[in-house]
């Protein structure tokens, strides 16, 4: 007998479970978007929070920068540089530095350098006052000469605890300026005053000196400066006691 064809059978889905697969396909769907939101969320916060790690390491990188100028600056190692005339505004700016460091930091070391033309005598003096009333307090004072320590800045740099002037740096010491005008009784007057200044100054080179060099006196440096600009290299002002160390 002759063998059929059969005819393969379909099998219908009931609508129910088309339903149920089509509810599964779109929770599929629903959760691949979600994954996907998820991936986007999760490399944008990537992103921010490299941003952010970049952004505090130039933060701190600057910190570091700004603590590090701050570590090296004259300021933090208590380094006053007085390199101006001898004026009642640059004494004034200078006291009000170093009585900031001495309240910051009772008896710390200060360093003064100076590379001044000179100027006023007496608000020299009013500097060379606070500097012995800061070593009466326990600072140690050390000035410095670069450049020139000249007229009353060569006076200057006698205030300190240990005196220093540069390999190339000159000390000037001579007469003060008179400048007196009027009648006779007030040049007079100016006259004695600048005598009285004299003494003053030549005492204290002799003061400083004559421990060092017995013949550095008030009466060898009146000859030396008389009417004429002493100016003495550092090795010379060493050997006269007019300092304490080359540098």
């Amino acid at each position: 007998m002759a063998s059929q064809a059969r005819t393969p059978r379909t099998s219908k889905l009931h609508p129910s479970e088309i339903a149920h697969f089509e509810a599964q396909a779109r929770r599929e769907l629903a959760e691949a978007d979600k994954l996907k939101a998820e991936t986007r969320e999760a490399a944008a916060r990537a992103r921010n929070e490299d941003a952010a790690a970049k952004t505090s390491m130039i933060l701190y990188d600057r910190e570091a920068e700004k603590r590090a100028k701050e570590l090296a600056a004259n300021e933090y190692h208590r380094v006053y540089v007085f390199d101006e005339a001898v004026t009642e505004g640059t004494v004034k700016k200078c006291i009000n530095q170093l009585t900031l460091w001495a309240r910051q930091d009772p008896e710390c070391a200060i360093e003064i350098q100076i590379n001044s033309p000179g100027g006023s005598i007496f608000d020299g003096f009013a500097l060379i006052d606070f500097i012995r009333d800061l070593r009466e307090r326990g600072h140690e004072v050390t000035t410095v000469a670069l450049g020139m320590a000249a007229s009353m800045g060569g006076v200057l740099l006698q205030a300190g605890d240990t005196r220093i002037m540069g390999a190339n740096c000159f000390l000037l010491i001579h007469e003060g300026s008179l400048g007196a005008i009027g009648d006779f009784g007030e040049v007079e007057d100016r006259v004695k005053l600048m005598e009285q200044l004299h003494e003053r100054i030549l005492a204290l080179f002799e003061e400083r000196a004559k421990p060092i060099n017995a013949k550095t006196t008030k009466a060898w440096i009146k000859r030396n400066w008389q009417r004429r600009d002493w100016w003495i290299d550092a090795q010379a002002a060493a050997d006269y006691g007019f300092i304490d160390e080359v540098r």
